[in-house]
């Protein structure tokens, strides 16, 4: 193997970490490579308290115990969040999404979600999205110099979700730029400004969604295929969300399954260029495409930073932690680490077993994490039987995010 140098003697070239390492004010090499800090804060201090009085949590055991701890590490944000965004959209929006809820809401939205996005009705997924894929190759073709990621990655999540609420193509447009917004606004530090854009970016994106929603309820689409309907109409048996809850869980919607799937192909492609001796090894053997997606998925995990609230004095490790403490999970640390995945900076196809944590565990698990890997599978396999030897034709450009983990732009020839 020759991978890029970014990735080469990770373990072993740890920088020490200083009292002062925030999260909210990270070093310029962080967003490049975050994976020296990451090792290091593992070996240094594994639960690390921040300037902010947060702890920092790199050990996969670690993560993996509070996951599964529901009641104890809570991820409920509307204390947490309403001192950094106050009375506005993203206040709202941020504390009424499935993932950031508790039960009971978060039982009762996931279960409506879940129905829909089954193995069984990602199946009947797969014919369009092949179609949808086989025609982005196309246009590619046609063009020869290509951006993976304008052209290829983000285009491929925004149809797909699109499809599932049934939102209108020619009203798809605006969907990316609302997404990077609201989701950036995540990051553990953001400007004023940047604030401001993202609030005008949730009222973008309700107006819009307060017409299809009204247009749905006077015509109901088929509740099994059509994601909105099913959320309008609720379960048979059991309530339905409010107003407020089903909008903000459309956003939600639209926002993850946009945001992470297109990171996870365009950080697969990158990665295979980098690793060639694995790149030559996945187009001679097609079918280790499963494993392969999983193995992107933990080295270069798209959705790097996860958020909780102790509810309870506890202990991690043989550190005390008060009730009402702000908890960061560091996934793309615990997908690393070296006591769970031996050499975890090696990039390996047919890694297995490979119980990575870009899912997250526990109750709240990915919902849409079937929808993730059948894009990701059929993106990558079918470019790479299309355009094997694709080639990156300057630098790709990554997001400049510590929460989120992908590219801007990845120029390439086909």
């Amino acid at each position: 193997m020759n991978p890029d140098p970014e990735y080469q003697n990770t373990a072993t070239s740890a920088p020490l970490i200083t009292d002062d390492f925030d999260l909210r004010h990270l070093p310029a090499d962080f967003y490049q490579n975050p994976y020296p800090y990451y090792h290091a804060l593992r070996e240094q201090t594994p639960v690390r308290k921040m300037p902010d009085g947060s702890y920092l949590l790199t050990r996969y055991a670690d993560l993996v115990h509070v996951y599964k701890d529901a009641r104890t590490f809570s991820s409920d944000k509307k204390l947490e969040f309403k001192p950094r965004y106050g009375d506005s959209l993203l206040y709202e929006h941020h504390t009424n999404s499935l993932v950031f809820n508790d039960p009971p809401l978060h039982t009762r939205v996931r279960r409506l979600i879940m129905g829909g996005l089954t193995p069984a009705a990602m199946a009947d997924t797969e014919p369009g999205l092949i179609k949808l894929v086989d025609g982005l190759l196309d246009q590619m073709e046609s063009k020869g110099a290509v951006d993976l990621i304008s052209d290829f990655a983000s285009a491929i999540p925004v149809e797909i979700i699109g499809n599932l609420l049934a939102v209108p193509h020619d009203e798809r447009e605006p969907l990316r730029e609302w997404s990077l917004a609201i989701l950036g606004a995540l990051e553990p530090a953001i400007t004023p400004e940047f604030f401001a854009y993202a609030n005008q970016c949730v009222a973008e994106f309700l107006d819009y969604l307060k017409q299809l929603v009204a247009q749905r309820r006077l015509h109901p689409g088929d509740p099994r295929t059509d994601m909105l309907t099913r959320l309008i109409e609720g379960e048979t048996n059991g309530e339905k969300l409010t107003e407020t809850e089903l909008l903000q869980n459309c956003v939600f919607l639209l926002n993850a399954g946009h945001e992470t799937t297109t990171n996870l192909i365009g950080n697969g492609l990158v990665a295979l260029q980098d690793w060639p001796a694995q790149k030559a090894r996945l187009i001679a053997q097609p079918e280790m495409i499963n494993t392969a997606i999983e193995e992107f998925l933990r080295f270069e995990s798209s959705n790097q930073l996860g958020n909780r609230m102790t509810t309870v004095d506890t202990q991690i490790g043989d550190v005390a932690i008060a009730a009402g403490s702000r908890i960061s999970l560091c996934i793309g640390a615990a997908n690393r680490d070296p006591l769970q995945f031996p050499e975890p900076d090696q990039l390996d196809i047919s890694r297995s077993p490979n119980r990575h944590l870009a899912f997250a565990s526990g109750i709240h698990q990915c919902a849409g994490m079937f929808l993730a890997r059948l894009e990701g599978r059929v993106a990558i396999s079918r470019l790479l039987a299309r355009f094997p030897d694709y080639e990156l034709s300057a630098a790709p450009v990554r997001g400049g995010r510590a929460r989120f983990r992908g590219f801007l732009s990845i120029p390439c020839k086909l």
